[in-house]
């Protein structure tokens, strides 16, 4: 009869997967501790959202040859008239390197045109020519349509509600998002200065740097 005890080895941090005496793995029945989905709002907030943009996508690709991606850019261009690819990360969360491909894909169908910033030569803004704003009045029929559909269950009050409970977690999202950032500056503002002092350390105090590339130590003077 097997046992169902397991080793020491399996039962520690890092192993691989619990195992029974003679090496079989041991089938894990019930979890002390699950997250209940009925409940969890990030899975719900996730759930609506991948099977919003995956309708979204498919409808305009083949009615308007335009992506989701492509469509919250001209939004927000819509919108605020020139935005960069740093606005339009920070306001919809997409990545900055996803946003700059989407405006090259977006210059060369002729909905923006790219300029210069005048205060950062390294920032190009975007703004809608006409054919953009076309497109985009085109979409966004649809997307209101779609989004009557969804609402479609709750009365004018409810749907008020929904916004301001939304934009509060929104807002406390974002809030989190900026702090995790600031904590990333600040980790590599220490790794900086802690890398300054090994330096300092390694080639103060009577060790000579390394002279001529090569690699070399001398004593004595610092060069």
């Amino acid at each position: 009869m097997q046992s169902d005890s397991m080793t020491p080895n399996d039962s520690g941090l890092g192993s691989a997967a619990p195992r029974r005496e003679d090496g079989s793995l041991q089938v894990v029945t019930a979890a002390a501790h699950v997250v209940d989905l009925s409940r969890y709002v990030p899975a719900y907030l996730t759930w609506i959202a991948n099977k919003l943009s995956r309708g979204a996508s498919q409808h305009y690709l083949k009615a308007f040859g335009v992506g989701i991606e492509t469509w919250r850019c001209l939004v927000l261009l819509a919108v605020e008239e020139r935005v960069s690819a740093q606005r339009v990360s920070k306001v919809i969360g997409m990545d900055k390197g996803t946003v700059s491909r989407c405006f090259k894909h977006m210059q060369a169908r002729g909905f923006i045109v790219l300029s210069l910033d005048e205060k950062d030569g390294r920032v190009r803004p975007a703004t809608l020519t006409q054919h953009g704003r076309e497109v985009h009045d085109r979409i966004l029929k649809v997307a209101l349509e779609r989004e009557r559909a969804l609402l479609g269950v709750l009365s004018s009050s409810e749907c008020l509600t929904l916004i301001e409970f939304l934009r509060r977690l929104h807002e406390i999202a974002l809030s989190h998002s900026c702090s995790r950032r600031r904590g990333q500056l600040a980790g590599r503002a220490i790794a900086r200065s802690d890398r300054r002092r090994f330096v300092l350390v390694g080639f103060g105090q009577g060790h000579a740097r390394p002279a001529g590339g090569h690699g070399a130590m001398g004593s004595g003077h610092n060069t």
